[in-house]
């Protein structure tokens, strides 16, 4: 059976939800989360992986947030999504010598959500995990999210931030996680700008909408 690990912290992570064998789950009266439109690797033409993939069998615990450091583009289209994903890979596979993207899942300034990490949809829909390099010494318990562009004094646009809503929603659903004490920065394990000061004064605000979409 698949590991369930769920950090709960506080009265907070337990408001509106119940226990059930030490993972965390939305009010019985919550909707069920409808999953994001993901775009798949073959959609928008990824390399493929220069090694093998780690497929883990156990439930990531915490959901990471970054932002691509990437230009803040005007071009909200998907076709300008599935560039940057080709440029997310090249980034990491060329100049960081990774074996792929290493993220799981991107989503692009226009809100269109991509596969990341090659098997990445197919652990999640598994209820898996698949181990990426998007976040140093934690990449075996860990799912990361890129956004496009940078937030260090901008804001997301809104198409990007309501599409992370309802991704982060529907990665609570899967894993069982309790969204306030899951939803974390990238900068809250590794000392670094990532996800922008303006990126990560919103993560209270996510960790809330997604809970709204939960009904916890």
């Amino acid at each position: 059976m698949p590991e369930r690990r769920t950090l709960l912290t506080g009265a907070a992570g337990l408001a509106g939800g119940v226990l059930l064998g030490g993972a965390f789950a939305a009010s019985p009266a919550a909707a069920a989360v409808s999953p994001p439109r993901v775009y798949t690797r073959a959609e928008w033409g990824a390399r493929p992986a220069t090694g093998p993939i780690r497929y883990l069998d156990r439930m990531p615990d915490h959901i990471v947030v970054h932002h691509t450091a990437g230009a803040n583009t005007t071009d909200y289209s998907l076709a300008a999504g599935f560039r940057h994903s080709k440029w997310i890979q090249d980034l990491h596979m060329d100049q960081n010598g990774w074996i792929d993207s290493g993220q799981q899942l991107t989503i692009s300034r226009g809100g269109y959500v991509m596969e990341g990490r090659q098997l990445s949809l197919r652990a999640i829909t598994e209820g898996q995990h698949v181990s990426g390099a998007q976040t140093a010494n934690h990449n075996d318990h860990t799912i990361g999210i890129e956004n496009e562009g940078i937030y260090v004094s901008a804001t997301p646009p809104a198409a990007l931030f309501n599409s992370l809503v309802r991704t982060c929603a529907w990665l609570c659903d899967v894993y069982s996680l309790d969204p306030f004490g899951a939803i974390v920065g990238h900068r809250d394990y590794v000392a670094t700008q990532c996800p922008g000061d303006v990126f990560y004064a919103r993560l209270p605000e996510l960790r809330q909408r997604v809970a709204a979409q939960l009904g916890v």
